[in-house]
């Protein structure tokens, strides 16, 4: 049997599927290799086989082994799921609500002013500058505070809360971050049910049935992914589309293709590219496209591959803003679709919109070659992103 292919893979080009994935993926759906902690697992990189397994009953996301060592990634999202782990369904009724095309369109205006203010204070400040501190990271987080009822004033301290216990590297950082963060919310939680204002953690309060506990594990799921993820396809998406000045003028020339820009940078960002994929654990034996899976097999789901398959997307290395992306699976497929991906879209549209309409003359102020991404967290993204103008 082949040695496997050892985890993480050599990224050559941060804007670029790794080599050895691409070559992997040129010579089949499903491939042996070792994870950073040592275990073997399969590597699923076909989109049709994906795109399955994703919205299959047969994986989990629990290691049926009680006794193994946990992926970080996913015991840090089962933290966060907590009595919703086990029933998806649930808490999918619970959130729908509140990410209705009805409450993005009312939050819209206050995203595009927030995101006007911070685009004033860039045209303030003298180039280069780095766009991932002045609009990438803040935008998402003021965004958050007004729609859960979180104090502006307290966005420092749970972003860094939110940070730590995203960290896949440290697991005492993470575990300390995942225990700040808890606490936060419960305390939160508790104002609420005292003060209920017009947010969601309010109303999450004043849901039948919910208890503290429950409200507290959904308070902190939405506060990390209500922006850590979307901090990140900010900065990758404005990257990308400096990173292809052709793109970017073609979004200026036409500002109706933005919807169609976002999705095509969703599909093309790269979530922390080191963790090899999302995790999920067979609980029978299985075969994915003539390969035999055992029971409790780890099996990584890489999304990065699938969405640059080139059986469903021509050039799939190619930014193309006016390409149909209607195969991607950035937000997931099925039962597990990711409830917020109206919110991140939404974000993402005003943000490059506005952006690229206050600062039409925008480029990169280094080379992409000296870029570099976050591989100490789960929603990876760019350490820094300096611009000019």
């Amino acid at each position: 049997m082949n040695t496997p292919a050892q985890l993480p893979f050599e990224q050559t080009h941060l804007l670029h599927v790794a080599p050895l994935l691409r070559t992997l993926q040129s010579q089949g759906t499903v491939h042996r290799v070792r994870t950073v902690e040592g275990d073997e697992a399969w590597l699923v990189t076909g989109h049709a086989q994906v795109q399955q397994l994703l919205d299959d009953d047969r994986l989990s996301r629990t290691n049926p082994d009680p006794t193994a060592a946990r992926d970080r990634g996913a015991a840090f999202l089962d933290s966060l799921l907590g009595s919703f782990a086990g029933n998806p369904a649930r808490m999918r009724a619970l959130l729908e609500p509140h990410f209705s095309a009805e409450c993005m369109l009312a939050l819209r205006p206050h995203v595009e002013t927030l995101t006007e203010q911070l685009l004033d204070e860039l045209a303030g400040q003298t180039p280069p500058v780095d766009l991932r501190l002045a609009l990438a990271l803040p935008l998402p987080i003021l965004v958050i505070c007004e729609w859960l009822g979180v104090p502006p004033q307290d966005k420092d301290r749970f972003s860094g809360w939110t940070q730590d216990a995203a960290n896949v590297q440290d697991p005492v950082r993470s575990k300390q971050g995942m225990t700040e963060l808890f606490g936060y919310c419960q305390q939160l939680v508790a104002h609420k049910r005292q003060n209920p204002g017009d947010d969601v953690i309010s109303r999450l309060c004043a849901t039948e049935g919910l208890s503290d506990n429950e409200v507290v594990g959904l308070s902190a799921l939405l506060l990390f992914g209500g922006y850590e993820t979307t901090v990140a396809r900010i900065g990758t998406g404005a990257l990308l589309l400096l990173a292809n000045p052709e793109q970017w003028q073609t979004v200026l020339d036409d500002p109706n293709l933005i919807p169609g820009a976002v999705e095509e940078i969703l599909r093309m960002s790269m979530p922390n590219p080191h963790n090899g994929g999302m995790p999920r654990y067979a609980r029978t034996d299985l075969e994915i496209d003539g390969t035999t899976i055992r029971a409790g097999d780890l099996v990584l789901l890489n999304i990065i591959a699938a969405n640059h398959d080139r059986t469903i997307f021509t050039d799939p290395d190619r930014v193309d803003v006016t390409r149909r992306t209607a195969g991607s699976l950035t937000f997931g497929h099925g039962m597990h679709y990711c409830v917020g991906a109206s919110l991140a879209r939404m974000q993402l549209q005003v943000a490059l919109a506005r952006l690229i309409a206050r600062f039409p003359t925008m480029r990169l102020a280094v080379d992409v070659e000296e870029l570099r991404l976050r591989h100490d967290t789960l929603t990876g993204g760019l350490v820094e992103l300096p611009v000019t103008w």
